[in-house]
Order: structure tokens, then sequence, then C-alpha cells
């Protein structure tokens, strides 16, 4: 399916995996887990494999490691 045929107006399901992803369910965006932003699977750069979640930019996973508790420092 192509971004012709309808999906891209739908988030896509996604299974993020180290340095890669795999689409489980086609779609044209996923949602920032921070931020809550449509982020077009094209421009999709960060995410956690452990938690599962996209990230819109470095910023928001920032943030998403310090909620964790993951950074020193932080709590979690």
């Amino acid at each position: 399916m192509n971004r012709f045929e309808g999906s891209g107006s739908r988030e896509a399901k996604i299974r993020y995996l180290d340095g890669d992803f795999q689409i489980l369910m086609p779609g044209g965006f996923v949602t920032c887990a921070i931020t809550g932003k449509a982020i077009p699977i094209d421009e999709l750069k960060y995410w956690s494999v452990d938690r599962q979640e996209p990230y819109a930019d470095a910023e928001a996973s920032f943030e998403a490691d310090k909620r964790a508790g993951v950074l020193p420092g932080s709590a979690g």
C-alpha cells in the first residue's frame, strides 16, 4: 500500500527496533509520546526500543528518558 491508497491520513502501528522500525499497520504518521505531535513516517528519527514509543525530536526523546528515570539524577 502506498500513501496514495488512503493510509496517509491514519496513524501507523510500528514496532521499534535498534536502528530501524517495522511497520505493522500502514499509515502516514505516528504520534509523539511526549508532545502529542503527529510525526510523518518519512521524518521519524527518534524512538525508544524499550518503551516502544516515537518522539518528535531529540528534546522529546531526552524528556522521555528523564521521565523514565534512565538518566543519572532523574527520578523514575
